[in-house]
């Protein structure tokens, strides 16, 4: 049977904590949220009430302060117990920024009121319709006016805008034709989206083919005070690419975690189906796919364990984020395909949950970051080849 990791494992606890957890929020409870494109309050309420969503957060603010392992061990398990954190995962990665660069006030103002749930800090502004993933020709603009700013532009794919108080901004402070280099001049705000909204701030659903809570967010002349701006004004494309090894390491533990739930969906049903008188988990055909699909899911994990404890040694993981990121999404892509020809036709009836969670897994080939830009960073950074774009 399969276990839980190759390596010991020092986070054996909060799994099975999580999992029981889980128990409580059944295929039922996703499937009717899907059809609704609901928010799963009720979810990401008992993880926060259970200390799961503060993990990375300090003791001193209120959190467990746990390494970022155990984040991923969390994350892990919601995915293998056939539950989606794309309700809340943005929140473990995103307070990271206010924790290494922001000032003691805002760190004392919102970690520990995020960390007991009072605040919930889950929009990641930055993707724009006109520059995607060229973060650096982003266009939203941040124009300083005594004690506040004032930002005009608007971003898209802001997920979970609608279910959050608190939203990191990246935005423009000075004009790129002002700047010797890209990625200066951007800075990083924290925006209270409680009363930013109707007051300059525009948010709008855009409906995809998962429930993913996706939206687009329109700045009109909206005021953020000047003590919400995080670290040096000019130096935030910085600061957002500090965390960004953390979030690809946890969503590749969210793959992770997919691969392994439809691993053992597909296996389940391989030895309980019988055709022609015998399993269909006996041929081959059936056999191959499946544990292709599981190398794949144990390299991968390899790799996020890997990161996970450079990061945790105070050393930069990129190499080892980005590849984790994209070696997990194509495993995880990989044993959903191999678990819906397992089930054949039933694999795409709903109360099979495969084809929800076949949807789910899918957007991590794309986001946060396209399989294409992590290749062309290995080339680059870890190859030494010319830089292609």
């Amino acid at each position: 049977m399969m276990q839980d990791t190759l390596r010991p494992d020092p986070h054996a606890e909060i799994r099975e904590e999580v999992r029981k957890l889980c128990s409580r929020f059944p295929g039922e409870y996703w499937r009717k949220l899907d059809q609704e494109r609901g928010y799963p309050t009720e979810f990401v309420t008992a993880l926060t009430e259970g200390g799961y969503l503060g993990a990375l957060i300090p003791e001193e603010y209120g959190g467990a302060g746990l390494p970022l392992s155990a984040a991923a061990a969390i994350l892990e398990t919601v995915q293998a117990e056939g539950c989606n954190g794309a309700a809340c995962h943005a929140q473990m990665y995103i307070m990271g920024t206010i924790l290494r660069h922001g000032t003691d006030a805002q760190k004392k103002t919102y970690l520990p009121k995020i960390a007991t749930g009072e605040l919930r800090l889950q929009a990641f502004g930055v993707t724009e319709p006109t520059s995607g993933t060229d973060t650096t020709s982003l266009r939203t603009f941040a124009r300083k006016e005594g004690d506040k700013y004032i930002v005009n532009g608007q971003k898209v794919w802001t997920s979970r805008a609608e279910h959050s108080d608190l939203m990191l901004l990246l935005a423009r402070t000075t004009p790129r034709d002002q700047t010797t280099k890209r990625t200066e001049g951007l800075s990083t705000f924290i925006v209270d989206m409680r009363k930013a909204l109707g007051n300059g701030l525009t948010i709008r659903p855009i409906r995809t083919m998962m429930n993913h809570n996706s939206t687009e967010i329109f700045f009109d002349n909206m005021e953020v005070p000047a003590e919400n701006l995080v670290g040096v004004e000019g130096r935030g494309f910085r600061y957002i690419l500090d965390g960004m090894n953390a979030e690809r390491l946890l969503i590749a533990a969210e793959c992770i975690g997919d691969a392994k739930w439809f691993l053992r969906k597909a296996t389940d049903y391989a030895r309980d189906r019988v055709v022609f008188g015998r399993p269909i988990g006996q041929n081959q055909g059936i056999q191959f796919p499946l544990a292709r699909a599981y190398a794949q899911m144990r390299a991968a994990e390899l790799m996020v364990q890997a990161g996970c404890d450079k990061f945790e040694a105070g050393e930069t993981p990129g190499e080892e984020a980005n590849m984790a990121k994209m070696l997990a999404a194509e495993a995880s892509w990989a044993a959903g395909e191999a678990c819906i020809q397992t089930h054949g036709g039933f694999g795409f009836a709903e109360e099979y949950d495969i084809e929800r969670k076949f949807r789910e897994t899918r957007l991590y080939q794309v986001a946060p970051i396209s399989t294409n830009l992590i290749l062309s960073y290995v080339a680059e950074h870890v190859l030494g080849l010319p830089r292609s774009y």
